[in-house]
């Protein structure tokens, strides 16, 4: 049986929130079979808020979701690693409305759950979402569809009219050592042009160097990049993110162009409306996936470790 994960522990970070600039603590926590993954907003005495597209609130730059008015923001890039990492059910408690940015990737958070939370597998059977027929969404030159596949691919594609960007395209086979090595460490960008823009609008208050890639006319204004086309592996990252909404995990073939968070999670809206798309089955096409090692990442997280 390909069982459904949890953490073995619990863990906590503290970090800054990217846009309200606010100190954030954040505690994982394991939970049973079938609990899923729902934030707890501690400050609101434990309010929970499922993480999926029923509960999606207003998107800004970043995915946030949202229950009796009480919201949680900036949720993706936790969400790509807890999904990557095969983690099924966890509490995910913070003590304001937004996750840590930490270093503007996912790396961090794969730390926490590898090397200082461990991984539990529980007596039940994983569901995977599998995709039969194609799914499309398109919004101008904003293209975003899923397709039959034996495993979870993504293909993204992105362009923008910098020097260090124009076009970037990567397709990868996602799974558990693909995305440590090659897709959590790709940190969030954005364009020093735009950020006085940002904070008048109350945004990106606590963006700063060193947790996202800052881009002048001609290049970064930070440290060098991760990868050569780190830009287009970030955008993986956080589709991964936005469609873990959907509530499983998905078998097929991702493939976007030009798209971000909104169109992201409409689009993760769409799948689960197309209930004629998909089935949910419970054993991975692809058994020798399923059975990856639980192993160590390549980056370590910049987190700085509750007591």
């Amino acid at each position: 049986m390909n069982a459904q994960r949890t953490l073995r522990r619990p863990v906590s970070c503290t970090g800054i929130g990217l846009h309200s600039g606010n100190k954030v603590t954040l505690s994982l926590k394991p939970a049973p079979a079938d609990f899923g993954i729902r934030f707890q907003r501690a400050d609101l005495g434990g309010l929970e808020i499922p993480a999926t597209v029923t509960h999606l609130g207003g998107i800004r730059l970043a995915t946030g979701l949202t229950r009796e008015a009480v919201s949680v923001e900036t949720v993706e890039h936790l969400l790509a690693a807890l999904t990557a990492l095969g983690i099924d059910n966890c509490i995910v408690e913070l003590n304001t409305p937004e996750v840590p940015i930490m270093d503007g990737s996912a790396a961090p958070f794969v730390y926490l759950v590898l090397n200082e939370a461990g991984v539990k597998r529980l007596q039940a059977p994983k569901k995977y979402l599998k995709v039969i027929r194609p799914i499309s969404l398109s919004q101008g030159d904003k293209r975003i569809a899923l397709y039959p596949s034996d495993h979870f691919k993504v293909t993204y594609s992105i362009s923008f009219d910098h020097p260090l960007i124009r076009h970037q395209s990567r397709t990868m086979r996602i799974d558990e050592e693909t995305f440590v090595d090659e897709i959590a460490p790709a940190r969030t960008f954005g364009f020093l042009k735009e950020v006085e823009m940002l904070r008048q609008r109350g945004l990106a208050l606590g963006g700063s160097l060193d947790n996202a890639i800052v881009l002048g006319e001609t290049g970064v204004l930070n440290n060098a990049l991760r990868f050569e086309d780190e830009f287009v592996r970030h955008k993986i990252l956080d589709a991964i993110g936005d469609l873990s909404l959907v509530g499983y995990p998905v078998i097929g073939h991702l493939v976007a162009h030009r798209a971000g968070h909104a169109l992201h999670t409409t689009f993760a809206s769409r799948i689960l409306e197309e209930a004629d798309a998909w089935r949910i089955v419970e054993t991975s096409v692809d058994p020798a996936v399923a059975a990856l090692p639980v192993r160590s990442p390549a980056v370590k997280a910049t987190a700085h470790l509750a007591n």
